[in-house]
């Protein structure tokens, strides 16, 4: 029988006592090969994407970029901060304003939140950051499904209820919409 092999570890998170914070997350050694989030003490780690979910998020954000009206900042990969106990990390968003400056941004400065989904999120994309996201009042959440031959995009806009609606879904790979300003994103396959 042979041995197991070693695993190959380049970075371990450090012993932790009790609920993680956002300060806590922000002093980690910065790590390329995976994502970091903070729910409620929580980690929750996931790995990067696919090369095929990379070319979705930049498609989204890309077309997002070019359809936002000045007053308007279309990201990636932003550390948005929900309280001190949560903290996501999300495909792509648009903010509310230009210009953000420091490691995290407010919620409360973002319009849009955008989140390509995977085998690694699906369950928390779906379920878990779509309420935080409601609770938090985010205006718009749209997923991107890869899934499929075609993937599929839906734009939900929170409604009075403090639910999300959907008001936008993709038909043959393209996703347009109105609000909360006018876009159209062809999705890649």
């Amino acid at each position: 029988m042979a041995a197991p092999a070693e695993a190959k570890v380049d970075f371990l998170l450090p012993n932790h006592e009790g609920p993680w914070t956002i300060e806590d997350v922000l002093a980690l050694p910065e790590d390329n090969s995976q994502r970091i989030e903070l729910v409620d003490g929580m980690l929750y780690v996931s790995p990067l994407g696919t090369a095929a979910h990379q070319r979705l998020v930049f498609e989204a954000s890309y077309a997002l970029r070019g359809a936002c009206p000045k007053e308007f900042e279309a990201t990636i990969e932003l550390n948005v901060e929900f309280d001190d106990r949560r903290l996501f990390i999300p495909d792509f968003t648009v903010l509310k304003k230009r210009g953000a400056k420091g490691l995290t941004v407010p919620v409360e400065d973002v319009l849009l939140i955008g989140e390509v989904i995977s085998r690694s999120t699906k369950l928390k994309d779906l379920v878990v950051k779509r309420q935080v996201y409601a609770e938090a009042g985010v205006s718009y959440y749209l997923i991107i499904d890869p899934a499929k031959d075609v993937p599929v995009a839906t734009l939900f806009e929170l409604a009075e209820d403090g639910k999300y609606v959907e008001i936008a879904r993709s038909a043959d790979g393209v996703l347009t919409f109105e609000r909360p300003f006018p876009v159209t994103i062809e999705l890649p396959s």
